[in-house]
């Protein structure tokens, strides 16, 4: 019976583990989502300076949790967000303003499916 309580703890501590990364994930996704979106308003304005400052930030933000983004999730996706923050902001620096907005939008949109897919739903599931 001893063995059934510690296998149920265990269980038990990784879904609780599962889901705080996920959640982690979620908010830490959003604030990246927020900065690029107001970014991209800058961009609008023709205010590029602005917008590469927002997204820099974004990016070094994304940079300092490589690390443990590295650990919990697949390399495939985390390098794909990082080959997109690239490509963002060298069109932010040569002020690209159509090539910009697509490659943000493709950038925001990966940012959301990665916390999409970490969420514990029936579709992840089956």
């Amino acid at each position: 019976m001893k063995r059934l309580w510690i296998a149920c703890a265990i269980l038990a501590l990784l879904l609780a583990a599962t889901l705080w990364n996920a959640g982690r994930l979620e908010r830490f996704t959003a604030s990246l989502t927020d900065l690029l979106e107001q970014a991209e308003a800058q961009a609008e304005e023709e205010a590029w300076r602005e917008a590469y400052a927002l997204t820099r930030l974004a990016y070094d933000r994304w940079v300092s949790h490589s690390t443990s983004l590295h650990i919990t999730l697949r390399h495939s996706d985390t390098d794909d967000i990082q080959t997109g923050f690239q490509e963002v902001l060298e069109f932010l620096q040569c002020q690209e303003a159509g090539e910009y907005s697509a490659a943000n939008a493709r950038l925001i949109a990966r940012l959301e499916l990665l916390s999409e897919a970490e969420q514990l739903s029936l579709e992840n599931i089956l």
